[in-house]
């Protein structure tokens, strides 16, 4: 995997809701050593973990691993494939213009968001490039599981963030 395991992680998810779940605990990870707390879980079409990882832009000095990237990555090497079709992609934050193009050419048959990012966002928030019907391959992306929780978690990091800056 990716990330370091810190605990024993689950391998099987019922629902949306449980993935997310476990995509918050790993956007807490990222947070717990500076990092932007976004957090991405992959799973197959009967809902077992093949890919998982958070954000690590500054600790890789990389401006690509976002933790959508660095999932699809792990999950690819998983199964031995670069194309996800039966996969689903759930991240804490909706993701940008570099990942959406990403998951697309993945292949992937879901995307799901948690909270929306109005700066960024590449989904529905500032842009909607899934929307274009002249890509070629169509993938589902569906937003708000746990919104709350991850904007909370957004927020909090970003104003602790502006505090240490002014001081």
């Amino acid at each position: 995997m990716v990330v370091k395991r810190l605990f024993d992680w689950p391998n099987q998810f019922d629902d949306d809701e449980a993935a997310m779940a476990f995509a918050l605990v790993l956007a807490k990870q990222a947070e717990a050593v500076n990092e932007v707390p976004v957090g991405a879980v992959v799973v197959d079409a009967k809902g077992k973990l093949i890919g998982a990882a958070y954000n690590q832009t500054i600790s890789k000095n990389d401006p690509t691993a976002h933790a959508e990237i660095l999932a699809l990555r792990d999950a690819a090497k998983t199964l031995a494939n670069y194309r996800l079709p039966q996969a689903t992609l759930f991240v804490t934050l909706e993701p940008c213009a570099m990942c959406v193009g990403a998951l697309l050419h993945a292949r992937l048959k879901r995307v799901v968001y948690a909270a929306s990012d109005p700066k960024t966002g590449a989904c529905h928030s500032v842009l909607n490039l899934p929307d274009f019907r002249q890509l070629n391959h169509q993938t589902v992306f569906e937003g708000g599981v746990a919104a709350a929780e991850a904007a909370v978690l957004l927020r909090q990091f970003f104003r602790q963030r502006r505090n240490k800056a002014t001081k």
